[in-house]
């Protein structure tokens, strides 16, 4: 099982200021469409929705399809299940702290469908999800960023 959790400030010297409104409002974006969020997936499609709250995606990213049921935990956390495809476990998206304190950090707990744990395949695998999931991170912020400025305007 790959487990990881990573954190950045939302707020920085010199970049737009966000408050917890417009982060939750960028991660229910990125949990509707995330392409403009997430650079290594290229397909993001809503099937179903149970609710305001809950809804199943399919989203493809480097070239593997999954399916992934969303739980929006208002104004938290959003926790993406991952119901069908090659890896399967639980990913969140969450908003801690607050004003300038304010943090986001995406974690997640993953299996690789059909490989052994602690192996040199799930190993390497680990590495670039490691990479994929924290410039995930980063352009989630920095999309939540540009939206700001364009609302700004």
């Amino acid at each position: 099982m790959i487990f990881v959790s990573h954190v950045i400030p939302v707020n920085e010297p010199g970049e737009p200021r966000l408050d917890r409104a417009a982060v939750w409002e960028g991660l229910v974006l990125k949990a509707n469409n995330a392409l403009p969020f997430v650079p290594a997936m290229s397909d993001c499609e809503v099937v179903e929705r149970y609710g305001d709250s809950r809804f199943d995606r399919d989203i493809r990213i480097r070239g593997d399809a999954f399916r992934e049921r969303i739980t929006l935990e208002e104004p938290y956390r959003v926790v993406f299940t991952r119901l069908s495809g090659p890896i399967l476990g639980t990913i969140a998206n969450e908003i801690e702290g607050e004003g300038d304190d304010m943090r986001l950090r995406f974690s997640f707990a993953l299996v690789l469908v059909g490989t052994p744990g602690i192996s040199e395949a799930e190993e390497t695998y680990a590495r670039t999800m490691t990479g994929d999931y924290i410039k995930a991170l980063t352009a989630t912020r920095d999309a939540m960023r540009r939206i700001a400025v364009s609302d700004a305007a």
